[in-house]
């Protein structure tokens, strides 16, 4: 479980193929003294489990799943990553409930400077688009972002100053992928929705929720 609020940046310095897998190796620039093995750690908004760490520097497996559902497919060594460690009981929760399982991807349409801040505009396909909802949360690349504005199959976020000087979004261009997680609970509201048993549309106008 993490929040969205990336704790610091780090470089990849190391991919190795392992059949269908890749070994991520990444310095960050985060304190990780307090990360063991078997640690989670959020990259670029995909949870991973530490599996090496020594320093600054820690390693981790990605399933060919995983690969074929985020961006770390693309990562190119020297390239940098948006780092946050879990969420631990008692921390600080700023940003929103985010698990780390990224839904799919997204590609930014458009980048626009409106005075400090940078306006996203991230195409989603409908499958994803369906659970992402005006003025609600969502993750992109594991930071926490409120849309703004939502279209058809896009949505737009506003990126403040301090937010894009500490993340890799100081550096997107239109055209690249990021990696996109919607709030958990649209998704188990569809599911008890779709359920013949239990929940649905007849028994939440009952009950005076629609």
């Amino acid at each position: 479980m993490f929040t969205g609020i990336v704790e610091g940046l780090g470089k990849v310095i190391r991919l190795t193929k392992k059949g269908a897998d890749l070994v991520l190796e990444v310095e960050a620039e985060m304190d990780l003294s307090e990360v063991s093995l078997g640690d989670s750690i959020a990259v670029n908004g995909a949870c991973l489990t530490v599996t090496y760490q020594n320093g600054k520097i820690f390693s981790a497996d990605v399933s060919a799943e995983s690969l074929s559902k985020t961006t770390l497919k693309y990562l190119r060594t020297g390239q940098q990553v948006n780092l946050e460690k879990s969420l631990r009981i008692g921390g600080f929760l700023g940003g929103h409930f985010v698990l780390g399982h990224v839904d799919g991807i997204g590609r930014i349409l458009s980048r626009t400077q409106k005075s400090g801040s940078i306006i996203f505009a991230i195409e989603a396909v409908d499958s994803l688009s369906r659970y992402i909802v005006e003025k609600g949360s969502v993750a992109i690349d594991g930071i926490s972002l409120t849309v703004n504005r939502l279209e058809k199959e896009r949505f737009y976020v506003n990126v403040i100053p301090h937010t894009a000087a500490h993340t890799t979004l100081t550096g997107k261009k239109e055209g690249e992928w990021v990696n996109i997680e919607a709030d958990i609970l649209g998704k188990y509201v569809e599911k008890l929705l779709q359920s013949k048993q239990g929940i649905d549309k007849d028994f939440l106008a009952e009950h005076g929720f629609i």
